[in-house]
Formats: structure tokens, sequence, C-alpha cells
């Protein structure tokens, strides 16, 4: 069935008023840019929970900030600059941190933010089966956490650790009110009931629809570099979850929501030539989206397999075919805005179907099935992938079938797609039941990234690789405080898993993309993550 434009909008129409409105919300924004006003949002991705220190998803984090903050940001320049914490000290040794707080801060439910309440928050992932993964990770040097005054704090680490003040100013570091993380009915899933500091507040969420903000008024402790202070200009913001990048697009030039994320390579040409709106688009921090192979299992236990993957996919001509010339090609896991970047990685492998077809020779696969599939001992070549629905962006699914189709025409790889529930996908996973594990980070510092999915037992290390020298190499970095040497280590650690051991398939820089009605001002993204910052400083004119 073919739809109109107008049998689109009605259909549009019926589906966000569904979701239900408040006031101000649908139509044109209300107000003026000097304050009040609302705003309707459109995001790709659901939060799987709103509690900032489970934070998983990078689509979620423009939400965290709205209603949490942490002790410390970062500044334009990538460095760290005061928010809740006015000022730190370092000790010689690294290994003593001590935090002067402000004392004019409270949570939305009345709590006030100090010394307390900070160690609370950090004491928090102490707490068996909270966040076992940023324990044993992110945490991995947190000794303790002491009250020196009502708002000075101490905290004592183990060993130096280079990635500590990353972590206090990413999402995970968002400060929840002691009241909340002692009594909230759902501390993990968050909510209305899991409280923060920051400029909004959130008093409704309808699963599968909408969530709600509203304004905290008493809000004047913005991080340094912000565009403002005091409260946010907006009086409510509603973000309605819309998956589909048609019905995204379709709600934007129709003028029921006033900003979208998420604008597919598709509609970006649609959204640029429309002078009623405007489209920016920043590329992410942390790791390039990539396929890892599992080495534990075959046929990627065979290193000849998982460099013949790579060179039977024309990966610039899929880019091309799927993202319409607007994906950055990735050529190593980190991510090409880092700073620890490895550019030596580039044209270095990948698009040769030649030596593509003569490491499978090589590897035994030499037979065809009568579907044109490789067989070796009555086995066809199979490599399966299970990705988790909440986790699905950018087109990642037709990329998927496009990388699916050359892997078969040029060498008979049987790549097989699968887009299931988070549960079934993480069973998958449990059980070791898949070849190929996809996987984007988002963090400002990629170190962290690289710890969470590199060392042996790391809490996504899904190719169930191990070399010791490589981990050595992690560890050096994570435990210095000089970029140059960080450099040098991440080069090294890089090189290793692309080039040495080939244990990942880099395939494209993740970006985030917002399109918005040319009244909608002070829309933007975080200077370091690149993902669109939260709603502070937004603001509407006429």
């Amino acid at each position: 069935m073919k739809l109109t434009r107008s049998g689109l909008s009605l259909i549009l129409l019926i589906a966000l008023t569904a979701c239900g409105s408040s006031e101000g919300t649908s139509g044109e924004v209300s107000g003026k840019a000097s304050g009040g006003g609302s705003l309707t949002w459109a995001i790709e991705t659901q939060p799987i929970t709103f509690n900032p220190q489970l934070w998983a998803q990078n689509k979620a984090r423009l939400l965290v900030f709205n209603q949490f903050d942490a002790l410390v940001a970062r500044g334009a320049d990538g460095g760290f600059v005061p928010w809740l914490a006015k000022s730190w000290k370092i000790s010689a040794d690294r290994l003593t941190y001590t935090f002067e707080l402000r004392d004019d801060v409270t949570f939305h439910d009345g709590t006030r933010f100090d010394a307390a309440a900070a160690k609370a928050n950090l004491d928090q992932f102490l707490v068996p089966g909270y966040n076992p993964a940023v324990a044993a990770i992110q945490l991995h040097a947190f000794d303790r956490a002491e009250v020196v005054s009502p708002t000075t704090l101490k905290i004592t680490l183990k060993e130096p650790d280079g990635l500590f003040l990353d972590f206090l100013s990413s999402p995970l570091g968002g400060q929840v009110s002691p009241k909340s993380l002692k009594s909230a009915k759902d501390l993990k899933a968050g909510g209305a009931d899991v409280v923060g500091t920051g400029p909004f507040i959130l008093d409704r969420y309808v699963q599968g629809q909408e969530v709600h903000y509203r304004r905290n008024p008493a809000y004047h402790w913005a991080p340094e570099g912000a565009a403002h202070q005091g409260p946010a200009y907006l009086s409510e913001v509603t973000y309605r979850f819309l998956s589909e990048a048609a019905v995204r697009v379709g709600a934007l030039t129709s003028g029921q929501v006033q900003v979208i994320e998420g604008v597919p390579a598709t509609e970006v040409a649609l959204v640029k030539a429309d002078p009623g709106l405007t489209f920016q688009s920043a590329l992410n921090s942390g790791t390039s989206f990539s396929y890892y192979f599992n080495a534990s299992r075959p046929p990627f236990d065979d290193e000849r397999v998982r460099r013949a993957f790579r060179e039977a996919v024309d990966l610039d001509t899929v880019l091309a075919s799927v993202y319409r010339g607007t994906a950055t090609r990735a050529w190593s896991v980190v991510a090409r805005t880092s700073p620890f970047y490895d550019p030596s990685l580039e044209k270095t492998y990948g698009g040769d179907a030649a030596k593509a077809n003569a490491l499978l020779d090589a590897a035994g696969w030499t037979t065809r099935d009568a579907e044109g599939y490789r067989v070796k001992d009555g086995k066809r070549l199979t490599a399966r992938t299970v990705a988790s629905a909440p986790f699905v962006r950018d087109r990642r699914d037709i990329l998927a079938q496009a990388i699916q189709a050359q892997v078969k025409q040029t060498a008979g790889i049987d790549f097989q797609v699968k887009i299931v529930d988070q549960g079934t996908a993480q069973k998958a996973l449990d059980d070791n039941e898949y070849e190929v594990f996809e996987n984007s980070r988002g963090d400002s510092d990629v170190g962290a990234a690289l710890n969470l999915i590199l060392p042996e037992g790391a809490a996504i290390n899904r190719t169930r690789f191990h070399d010791p020298e490589t981990e050595k190499l992690l560890a050096r970095a994570s435990a210095s405080s000089d970029t140059a040497e960080r450099k040098k280590l991440y080069g090294q650690v890089q090189r290793a898993v692309v080039s040495d051991h080939a244990i990942v398939f880099p395939i494209y820089v993740p970006a985030d993309q917002i399109a918005a009605r040319a009244t909608v001002q002070g829309l933007g993204f975080d200077p370091v993550a690149g993902t669109p910052r939260s709603a502070y400083d937004v603001r509407v004119g006429t």
C-alpha cells in the first residue's frame, strides 16, 4: 500500500495523539526565547533505565543530564571543569582526591546535596549486584570515600587511575538523592522517584510512548561553560519515543514535534532543503561501531577466517549504499574523534575478494553447497549476530543485511542476522551462541570502553580472546595521566586487536543528528561525547 503525504500526516497525528499530550506540547512551540514555553522532542531510542548509574545506551545520554548532575563536567577543550564540586586537589601519588563541594544544591526531593550524599552515591556501586561491570572496571581502583566536612569529600584509590575523573563526569557519575537510593520503588529502572539535582524534574513516564520533564525552578548550579546560568529556559519538555525514522521526520515536517534526533541518511537532503528546519550533526567519541569476532568457537577461532570476513566486504560501497555518503568509515576500534586514534591503520585491510577466498581455501573451506555457501566437514561456514533491539540504531539492521549479501556473494559465508529482545540477546551471549558481537561505545574517554571490551573477563569482552600483552598495555594506559604516553600505548592496543590478531572489524564512526524547527535555539552537542546536549540551554522563539 502506498501512502500519500496527507495520509502519512493523518497517521502521525493519530499516533502522537494516542501518546497523550501535555499543555503546550502539541503544535508549534509556545513562549519566547526569554523564558517559558514547552517543547516536544522525538527520539529514536527508549531508555532501558532512567537511573544514570546504570546507563548503557549512548542514545539515552541526552536525557540523563536533564535530571542529574555530576561532580565535574567536561569543558569544550576536553578538560575537566567544576560542577557540583567547586574545586579538587589530587595528591602527588595520585591516590587521593579531595573535592570541595557546593553548599547551595538540593535534590528534587528537598534533600540537601553534601559530602555524605556524594559518598552514598559512590558506595552504592559497591552494593552486590547493583552494577558489577562498573564496580569491576570504572571503579576498579576505588578504595573508599570519606566525609571530611559537609562540603569536603575525600576519595582514596588503591592505585592511580587516569580514568577516574572521566567516570565522575560521565552519566554514571550522576548524583542520585540518598533517599532514592534507599527507598525508590524500582531503583534499577529509575523514574519519577529516582531523583537528582538537575535542571529538569521527571514527572511522567509512559512506557513505549513518552517521558515528560518540568523545569526545576531552584536550579542555579550549571557547570562552568554552560551557555547560561539559572533555571532552564523551557518550562517543560516532552520526549516522544518514535523508533521509525520516517515517522520522526514526518512528525517534524508536519509540525507535530519541534525537534528530532536520529535523522536517517535517506532524509537528510529533505531536511536541509526545508527553510523552516535546521540540521546539525556530530561524530561520537569512544569506539567505532564494529563487529567483534568470537574467537572462542568456530569459525572465528581461526584467524584466517576472521581476516577473510573483513576482506570479503567492500565496506566503502556498503556504507555509501546504506548511508548515502553520510557515514564516516572506521579503520580502528577507536573512533577517529578520539585523541588516541591511530591513523596508521587506515587502508591496511578490507575489500580484497581474492584475498578473502584465498584465506578461506587455506583454512580448509574449499567446497560449496547447492546454495553457494562454503562447507567443511559437512558444516556450512556460518556466522551469527544476535543484536538486542533497544541498541539497534542508525539503520544497523539494513547495514547488516548489506554485509550479509556481500559476504555470501564474495566468499560464500552464511552470515545470519537476528534482532531480538534484550533478554533473548543476553541469553545468546551468556550461552556463547553467537559468532559476531556488534557494539559501539560512547564513552568520552575511550580508555573506559577499551577496558570494558578487551581484557579477559571484562564485562563486554564478547571476543573471548585473551592477549596478556594487550592487557598490560591497557593497564599502563589506564594508570597514566600523561596524554602522550596514553596515545602511544593505545596505539599499540589498536594495532594488536585490528592488525595483529584481527579480532575486530571496525565499520563506521557513529554520529548523532538533530533536526529542528527554525524557532528552536540552543541545541547542540556535548563537546567531548558528540551526543546531543540536554535541554537546559534550549529556548524557543517566534
